[in-house]
């Protein structure tokens, strides 16, 4: 591998990695920068959790590190739990009512999840070959396993896999939202509409 090419894939590796820590500081950064108001906290906040709904399906169908799945959305969305993520953070850039955040928000999410995808994707090539390049082309992996392809959802999966540790996360932010909007001149005024 060129040396270039080898620089990208740590940087890439490290940031895939550091998507959780870097979470962290963005969020700091969107609640300071955040001006919520009641309206906007309605709408941004239902269009997170239909995100979060998203992630919560997949990950009831995901086995990870044991197989490619096909059941659920990974039938038709290849990374369903990255399009979950963008849908909550579309609904958080909603529910804060800042240009900035937005900004912040978009920067997060397009620099940690195409990390986060080019190292999955690696990984799965490695560790799938012939089976997740099907999948990924569209062909339908399923081929080799139909009983995976008509899974049924799974909470205790979705917990296996730690989905729980996104919800309590988007509670957490509805609830520092919600405070920070009290607090906040613009939601009284919109409150008393």
């Amino acid at each position: 591998m060129p040396r270039g090419s080898l620089r990208l894939s740590t940087l890439i590796g490290v940031i895939a990695r550091m998507r959780v820590a870097l979470g962290f500081v963005f969020g700091v950064l969107v609640f300071i920068l955040a001006q919520p108001t009641g309206r906007s906290l309605l709408v941004g906040m239902s269009i997170a959790a239909c995100g979060e709904a998203f992630r919560i399906w997949a990950a009831g169908h995901l086995h990870k590190a044991r197989e490619v799945t096909v059941s659920g959305p990974y039938r038709w969305v290849r990374h369903p739990l990255y399009v979950g993520s963008s849908v909550m953070g579309v609904g958080l850039a909603i529910a804060c009512a800042s240009v900035p955040v937005a900004v912040l928000i978009a920067v997060y999410l397009m620099t940690t999840l195409t990390a986060a995808i080019k190292s999955e994707e690696a990984f799965l090539r490695r560790a799938f070959g012939e089976q997740y390049e099907l999948y990924r082309s569209g062909v339908a992996a399923k081929r080799r396993d139909r009983g995976t392809a008509r899974r049924g959802f799974s909470l205790s999966q979705a917990i296996a896999n730690r989905e729980y540790r996104a919800v309590i996360g988007f509670v957490i932010a509805l609830l520092l939202l919600i405070w920070k909007a009290t607090h906040n001149v613009a939601f009284w005024r919109t409150a008393g509409t």
